[in-house]
Parts: structure tokens; C-alpha cells; sequence
């Protein structure tokens, strides 16, 4: 899969299961479409990518998700001392939960 995420960093406890709906509607089509885009439009490609965000959700908090978002943005974006601050520690734990997600839902839905 394209989106070069994956999930459980170490110590992550199991996730609630109000927290694993807490995705918005928009956040999860958006993950979707981008996700089909890479590995076709296909109804294979909706059934996976749509498993994937679900598999994803189930592992990483929304505000996770949406802070690890914003950081790779950023870093293909802004570039000097701006995409400097998105490089700290703080933020490759983060990326590093989310691409343990992402492998984990390659696993089970791709």
C-alpha cells in the first residue's frame, strides 16, 4: 500500500472501542480514496482499503492519526528550519505508531 503508515509503537496499550469509532467519516473516505487512487478503483481496492483504515482505527487514537498526518504533510511541504521542527523525537514516535498500524493492516487486509 502507498500510504507508508504503520502501527503499535512499543508499550501501546489496546484501544477502546469508542475510541476506534472516533475517526471522522471524512478522515476515513479521505484515507480511502487515496488508498484506492494507489491500488486501483476497484471494488477489491474499496473492500481492502476500506479494512485497512478499520484495522488502522482499531490501533492508533484519531488525534494520533491526525497528528501524524499533519507531520508528514509538513514535512513534504515546508522546508528549512519549518520541516526541522516536524523531525524531532516526538514526532517519529508518532510516525512510528501510525506506519505499525499501516503494516498491520497491509497484513490483514491486503
Amino acid at each position: 500500500m502507498v500510504l507508508g503508515i504503520s502501527g503499535f509503537a512499543a508499550g501501546a496499550q489496546p484501544t477502546s472501542v469508542s475510541a476506534q469509532n472516533d475517526y471522522p467519516t471524512a478522515a476515513r473516505a479521505e484515507y480511502v480514496f487515496a488508498c484506492m487512487n494507489s491500488n486501483g478503483s476497484t471494488p477489491d481496492a474499496l473492500n481492502r482499503c476500506s479494512c485497512a483504515i478499520d484495522t488502522i482505527a482499531t490501533a492508533v487514537p484519531y488525534k494520533t492519526y491526525e497528528q501524524a498526518e499533519t507531520i508528514l504533510r509538513m514535512r513534504h511541504q515546508a522546508g528549512g528550519y519549518l520541516a526541522q521542527e516536524f523531525r524531532i523525537a516526538v514526532s517519529n514516535a508518532i510516525l512510528d505508531e501510525l506506519e505499525e498500524a499501516q503494516a498491520e493492516a497491509d497484513v490483514t487486509c491486503f
